[in-house]
């Protein structure tokens, strides 16, 4: 008799091992990016960045997963964040940003009041004070 493989069945064998991680909730296939342990003693559950390497009592979950992650009721859950990841810019950095698109936008005519003339740097004077490529300016109204 013919043996016929079931439909369910995976192509890849039982023994290949894939390398990506995956969630380890049920029926989700989607890669693994957080791993869940949960610490019985403080009644807490921690989140945090992905495991270096799969643990017995710990969980992998993907990014939907994390995100809708809560805990049973009296629980505390802990979430670490990937001291690796880009951290979202603050107020300082967008305003920042906004001036140099603004000086970088001034027609060249002011230029040469800023303290370049003829392509040369000179003495800028409202400048007190430098420390590399940083300047102190005095304030316009004094």
């Amino acid at each position: 008799m013919e043996s016929r493989r079931s439909p369910l069945k995976s192509a890849v064998p039982s023994n290949v091992v894939s390398p990506v991680r995956r969630c380890s909730r049920t029926a989700c296939g989607r890669p693994a990016v957080a791993t869940l342990t949960y610490v019985y003693a403080d009644s807490t559950a921690v989140l945090g960045p992905l495991a270096t390497y799969a643990e017995p009592h710990c969980y992998d979950l993907c990014a939907e997963h994390s995100e809708r992650l809560t805990a049973p009721r009296g629980w505390e859950v802990v979430r670490l964040t990937d001291g690796s990841a880009p951290a979202l810019p603050s107020g300082d950095d967008l305003e920042a940003l906004a001036n140099a698109v603004r000086e970088a936008a001034r027609p060249q005519g002011r230029v040469a009041e800023a303290g370049v003339q003829n392509g040369r740097r000179t003495a800028d004077p409202r400048e007190v004070a430098r420390r590399g490529h940083l300047r102190v300016l005095r304030s316009p109204d004094s």
